[in-house]
């Protein structure tokens, strides 16, 4: 059997306070992961998230600035953004942002890349 956890969140901006509480559930048990395991890999797993996702998909395409907010847009491009950031990473690309600039600069070098014939 697994276990439930729950996280406390405090963080202090300007001198005020705000405290969030999060709850998890894992097929881990007792005996494979303690309650400071569990709390790494929480933080592990988010930090890869916000690192590994966000970040780059506010820093590559102008996420956070997009004033797309109608219906189910946010999302589906959101969709299409994590595909081709996924896309890009499945090329060994070094660089995201600029393999970006390279395929608007020349759409015809992404064509190709996609395998489409010139």
């Amino acid at each position: 059997m697994g276990q439930v956890f729950q996280l406390r969140r405090e963080r202090t901006i300007d001198g005020e306070t705000t405290v969030e509480i999060a709850y998890g559930v894992t097929s881990l048990t007792r005996s494979q992961a303690s309650a400071e395991q569990l709390l790494a890999l929480s933080r592990r797993h988010w930090g890869a998230i916000e690192n590994g996702t966000h970040y780059v998909r506010d820093e590559a395409f102008g996420e956070d600035r997009s004033t797309i907010a109608r219906g189910h847009a946010p999302q589906n491009l959101a969709a299409l953004r994590n595909a081709g950031l996924n896309w890009l990473r499945t090329q060994k690309t070094d660089n995201i942002t600029a393999s970006l600039r390279s395929f608007a600069r020349n759409s015809f070098r992404l064509l190709s890349k996609l395998g489409y014939p010139n």
